[in-house]
């Protein structure tokens, strides 16, 4: 179905769809498609997949640099960029590996960034319980460089405290000077 509407999308953009370079084009932007929004047949339970231990660690755990890729729900055009994730446990820990999964799970549908962000920190507030969670995004928005305000250098940043890094600004302070050593957004 989705192959047919491309086909139909592109004989309206006054395209030849029998022309050797759109040949294969409708199948392998359902694909796409299809892959780029994996995440909706994806829930939590199955990504944290009981990845969740009992340990008396209460200092902060960051996972940073964790490339992300979406696709803006405005304009179905995509935004890119890092995540950063922390949490302060409260006897539960989750193994490192689940959280740039829950990134993908939730970045593999269409977003906006803010959703995005919160529904990361949210997510993980609710499945560990612990003191707190930060989450902060850094993203180019192909929306705003290819069209629009055609703005090349420009980065979307959104953020999202809960608990403790909202509570406790060193502990945010922490959290936002720890993110920052040592790199740059590359892409």
């Amino acid at each position: 179905m989705i192959e047919k509407l491309i086909e139909q999308l592109l004989k309206e953009l006054g395209q030849d769809v029998n022309r050797e370079g759109l040949d294969k084009t409708p199948e392998r932007v359902a694909k796409a498609l299809r892959y780029l929004t994996s995440g909706y047949d994806k829930d939590v339970k199955e990504v944290l997949n009981d990845a969740m231990f009992v340990e008396d660690y209460d200092e902060m755990v960051i996972v940073k640099d964790i490339d992300f890729f979406s696709i803006c729900e405005h304009h179905m055009i995509p935004f890119f960029g890092k995540a950063h994730v922390a949490y302060m446990p409260r006897k539960k820990i989750v193994g490192l590996s689940k959280i740039p999964r829950l990134v993908e799970m939730y970045s593999r549908r269409l977003q906006v960034q803010e959703r995005l962000t919160t529904q990361i920190a949210n997510t993980l507030n609710e499945a560990l319980q612990p003191r707190g969670v930060a989450v902060v995004m850094e993203a180019i928005h192909l929306c705003m460089l290819m069209r629009g305000v055609e703005k090349q250098n420009s980065k979307a940043v959104t953020s999202a405290m809960l608990g403790a890094f909202r509570d406790r600004p060193e502990t945010r302070a922490e959290f936002m000077e720890l993110i920052k050593s040592g790199r740059g957004l590359q892409i």
